[in-house]
């Protein structure tokens, strides 16, 4: 039997203080533990039936618990781990028609005449956007009925030439676009990151950076060609709206003002085709400026989740961009809904009625659409550098924090609202990248059908 060493005296003196208390010892921890259950009580207290009681300007501490009273406190908080994901931002405008697309004379840590730089972006909690690659609707007398004469398009062509036509062969002013956006994401690279997928969202937010998108604003830009779809999806387009304010071989638009007559009663066959090919290559379906019928047979068409990735609500303001009730009905996760995210405008003239836009008003269609979908559809696509007025307290990209405190204070939760941030779009973005990869597993083939009345190449 081995022996212990014995106790050195300092050490015994020690263990028997902490075995054997003295009266003092007792009275002194005594007296201790009475004070922090009287410190410990007192918390509880004000944490409970105070809180709503406290004085403006004054919070309780991080380490009592509870959401903060403020509400701006809390949409900041809530913003620093899920931040903004703006569907729609057309800075690539501002660059074309202010700048000439000269990206050496563009600064963006300086204050830019738009609503969008880098300093607001900050401000605002921006994560993501998706830049707007966006070339206007040809002028009907020259693109013609069959959509074959759209000259601005493009200034080259193969070495022969077909009857004089003005053949869309590339759409020179969208590579313009693309160039622009990705130029400017390159020239920033400590604040953005370019992204093309969702993987590439959450590390571009995880390394403190704004990820930088890219979606086709109009698939007029397509110049009649599925094939084209697939070489954007490689420069890294990642969604196409179906059509802007003018029809296209694809589907018909909604127009801008109401009655736009249509021309195929919503997708051409054609344009069932290009939906497939976009969901195969993992592009998603942009309903924004689509008629209904276009937006209703895509959804049930698309075998993706869809977006709109700047629209509101048609309920809140009748307007033709707006979403309806009836096809609101169809997104949501019931029996026979399809999953998708309508991200809303921010526009005043799809807001309100003149003089009527305001945080509260798009805070209306918000919660509207939300009603009919539910939370989870729901999400932001301001329209920002496209639109030539804001809602008042919605200047610029600085306030969106105010536009999370606005709902905080209807009652929407931290979860709730970083959905609404970008979590909801980050879904619906995963769903179409998973469709894209079941569907190249099982060997589906890309799409090759032709514009039917085109005339430059044999069918």
């Amino acid at each position: 039997m081995s022996e212990r060493a014995p106790l050195l005296a300092s050490d015994s003196e020690e263990h028997d203080a902490r075995n054997h208390p003295t009266p003092f010892n007792i009275t002194v921890r005594s007296v201790v533990w009475g004070i922090l259950t009287v410190l410990t009580t007192a918390t509880l207290v004000v944490m409970l039936f105070f809180r709503d009681r406290l004085p403006d300007g004054v919070k309780l501490l991080p380490w009592v618990g509870g959401d903060p009273r403020d509400p701006t406190v809390a949409a900041l908080a809530i913003l620093d781990k899920s931040p903004i994901i703006d569907g729609h931002i057309d800075l690539p405008v501002i660059a074309r028609y202010q700048f000439a697309n000269n990206v050496s004379s563009i600064d963006l840590n300086s204050n830019m005449p738009g609503h969008v730089d880098i300093p607001r972006l900050r401000k605002g909690k921006v994560g993501g956007f998706f830049w707007s690659v966006y070339v206007s609707c040809p002028d009907p007398k020259d693109e013609g009925k069959e959509f074959l004469g759209a000259a601005w398009q493009v200034r080259y062509k193969f070495c022969f030439y077909v009857e004089k036509e003005n053949l869309l062969l590339l759409a020179r002013d969208t590579l313009e676009q693309i160039d622009v956006a990705k130029l400017l994401i390159e020239k920033y690279p400590d604040t953005f990151q370019f992204a093309r997928s969702s993987a590439d969202i959450k590390a571009a937010v995880s390394n403190g950076k704004i990820a930088g998108l890219l979606g086709v604003e109009g698939a007029h830009q397509l110049g009649n060609s599925i094939a084209a779809v697939r070489q954007y999806y490689a420069l890294g387009v990642r969604y196409i709206t179906l059509t802007h304010l003018c029809h296209n071989a694809f589907a018909d638009s909604c127009g801008l003002a109401p009655g736009k007559t249509p021309l195929h009663n919503g997708l051409s066959s054609f344009g069932l085709s290009l939906i497939e090919e976009m969901n195969r290559v993992g592009i998603l379906v942009d309903l924004s400026h689509t008629s209904d019928s276009t937006a209703a047979q895509a959804i049930k068409h698309s075998k993706a989740p869809v977006i709109w990735s700047h629209s509101s609500a048609r309920a809140i303001h009748a307007v033709p961009r707006n979403v309806p009730d009836e096809i609101l009905s169809l997104i949501g996760t019931g029996s026979g809904q399809r999953d998708a995210v309508v991200m809303v405008n921010f526009a005043p003239y799809f807001v309100a009625p003149e003089g009527g836009a305001n945080v509260a008003a798009v805070a209306n269609h918000i919660e509207h659409i939300s009603a009919v979908t539910g939370r989870q559809h729901v999400g932001i696509g301001s329209d920002y550098d496209g639109i030539e007025e804001t809602p008042t307290g919605l200047e610029d990209v600085s306030k969106y924090p105010t536009l999370i405190a606005e709902l905080y204070s209807r009652g929407w939760t931290q979860f709730e609202l970083a959905g609404l941030a970008g979590g909801n779009f980050l879904r619906v973005f995963e769903g179409a990248e998973r469709v894209s990869k079941e569907l190249r597993a099982a060997g589906v083939q890309p799409v090759y059908d032709l514009y039917a009345k085109r005339t430059d190449i044999p069918h």
